[in-house]
């Protein structure tokens, strides 16, 4: 009887030494993850719209969260749009991938600190607009 419950236990404790060991990767590799968008704070998305379409669908998602459309510009790739709320500096990069595709990159930042929830939603209000 001995002998079986110490078998049990020594299986037990085996098993459970596995899940130890993939617990702490799976934990690593999300606080890594989590950490690395709350640095970088930079979002990107690729739209299957024309530029044209996704610009007026970011102008009106930065109308409706309340962000001042500081500056629109042209540049090689396509389009930047430059806008603040609060004590936020936002930048969005439309580029042109293909006539029908357009790819966006927004920031948003505060001083020096990147806000990833921020640019996050203006993403993804861009995304409800189309």
């Amino acid at each position: 009887m001995r002998k079986t419950a110490a078998l049990m236990i020594a299986l037990s404790a085996t098993l459970l030494a596995g899940c130890e060991t993939i617990a702490i990767t799976a934990a690593g590799i999300g606080a890594s993850t989590g950490i690395n968008h709350a640095l970088s704070g930079i979002i990107q998305r690729t739209f299957s719209q024309p530029l044209p379409k996704v610009e007026k669908a970011t102008l009106r998602s930065l109308n409706q969260m309340g962000m001042q459309v500081a500056a629109v510009e042209r540049n090689e790739q396509g389009k930047v749009i430059k806008a603040t709320c609060k004590e936020r500096n936002v930048e969005i990069e439309l580029e042109a991938l293909t006539p029908a595709a357009t790819r966006m990159v927004a920031t948003a930042k505060s001083g020096m600190f990147y806000d990833g929830a921020t640019a996050t939603e203006i993403v993804l209000q861009t995304e409800r607009k189309l």
